[in-house]
């Protein structure tokens, strides 16, 4: 690791220091397998909450955790990004893997996943025949996950921001395509059972964020692709989130919208809470353009009676250059 100027080496040796503590080795290494909320580190640490509260924070200050607040619960998971996460990386890698405490510690997270997993089966269950007869109207939603990965996948490798992830499906499906992920939704119960989908060695580059698709909470061309997987319809206005869809777009990015063609199921409204009956090319089309937005035609899979289209949208050159001008000015 090359250890470049005065700052450079000070990040080093403030990420050195967070962690030389047994504890705080301890929560890196966890942390490393699992993002993990403050509770469910104590319940793995044994200590007390005020303890383990002041090893996160010190951690947190010299950049070994990333800290991320869903409500009255906060999730921490270790810094990825500059000279921090590579040697965050490289001292997860030394850390000692056997003897009996890293035997109970990872006893005790399997323990934390597996309460996570009943958690998000229960939802599953209590939530089941609603989703399973709105399921049976349209094609199969794996070969909706398909298409949309194989989509993303035309241009693998960038960062996806995923708008109403829900249940974590499309980070589940475009995971192999994706230098990293994140996704965002507004419903706490639904992140839970994301989260639990998501623990895993394939996806340690995903993550989930508690956010409205209104503000997101992310500076200006951040993300290669942004994802609206099913969301429009339930959106009082489409056009906002297109429209910050649009702002956390990187020049050359795309948006790749899923949700229903038009349709007359009005009782979708009702038992659903479905704000519009599907959407037109169109009305796409025209919401883009305000946008300054270049919509393809719409890759159509057929179902019974509701048809699934996938729309990819651009900027258009309009875009792209007041994006320059917009770099060039700061």
């Amino acid at each position: 690791m090359a250890i470049g100027g005065s700052d450079t080496t000070e990040s080093l040796l403030a990420g050195l220091r967070a962690v030389a503590e047994p504890t705080r080795l301890r929560i890196l290494v966890l942390c490393a397998q699992a993002e993990l909320s403050v509770t469910e580190l104590v319940q793995i640490l044994g200590q007390s909450q005020p303890r383990v509260s002041r090893h996160l924070k010190l951690m947190v200050e010299a950049d070994v955790l990333e800290r991320h607040q869903e409500g009255a619960r906060a999730f921490y998971r270790p810094s990825e990004t500059g000279v921090t996460g590579a040697l965050v990386a490289r001292l997860v890698d030394l850390a000692p893997k056997e003897g009996a405490e890293a035997a109970e510690d990872r006893a005790r997270l399997d323990g934390i996943r597996a309460a996570r997993s009943e958690k998000a089966a229960d939802y599953f269950r209590s939530n089941a025949t609603n989703w399973e007869d709105l399921r049976g109207l349209y094609a199969d939603e794996a070969a909706i996950d398909a298409r949309l990965a194989a989509a993303v996948a035309e241009r693998a490798g960038g960062e996806l921001l995923d708008i109403g992830t829900g249940t974590g499906r499309v980070l589940e499906a475009v995971a192999p395509f994706v230098r990293g992920a994140i996704g965002v939704d507004n419903a706490r119960p639904m992140l839970d059972v994301a989260r639990a989908k998501l623990d895993g060695p394939h996806f340690h580059h995903c993550q989930v964020r508690l956010a409205d698709m209104y503000r997101l909470p992310f500076p200006a061309e951040r993300f290669d692709t942004v994802t609206v997987n099913m969301v429009l319809r339930y959106a009082e206005n489409p056009e906002r989130v297109l429209a910050e869809a649009a702002r956390v777009l990187r020049p050359g990015g795309r948006i790749l919208i899923v949700d229903f063609a038009p349709h007359r199921m009005t009782a979708l409204r009702d038992e659903h809470a479905h704000r519009w009956l599907g959407f037109s090319d169109e009305e796409i089309a025209g919401m883009a353009e305000s946008l300054d937005l270049r919509v393809a035609p719409a890759d159509r899979i057929k179902g019974d009676p509701l048809t699934v289209c996938l729309w990819s949208a651009e900027p258009t050159e309009v875009r792209a250059a007041n994006a320059n001008r917009a770099a060039l000015a700061s």
